[in-house]
């Protein structure tokens, strides 16, 4: 598996809407190679840690290609306070 774990920060006031967008958009649009997502919003502050899993890199790579990813980052970038901090690579069991 491959994937990214972005670090973002997001008000109280817009986690739910954040929710809404990525059941929406999930609804939309089928990404191949994708099997799953979720947040984390830490107990105090406002930093939230999104995780998104693909099969393979390379399906990753093409949806992160995508022009209607962007789209939608765009749409999740306006719920957050600033760029998130992105960090690809391999997913493992431990």
């Amino acid at each position: 598996m491959y994937g990214t774990v972005a670090k973002a920060v997001v008000k109280p006031e817009n986690r739910e809407a954040l929710r809404e967008l990525s059941t929406r958009q999930m609804a939309e649009r089928q990404v191949p190679g994708y099997i799953t997502s979720y947040v984390l919003f830490e107990d105090v502050g406002d930093t939230a840690w999104l995780v998104a899993i693909f099969e393979d890199r390379k399906s990753y790579v093409a949806n992160a290609n995508d022009p209607a990813q962007d789209a939608q980052y765009r749409e999740f970038r306006a719920l957050m306070e600033s760029d998130p901090e992105w960090h690809d690579g391999q997913i493992e069991q431990m």
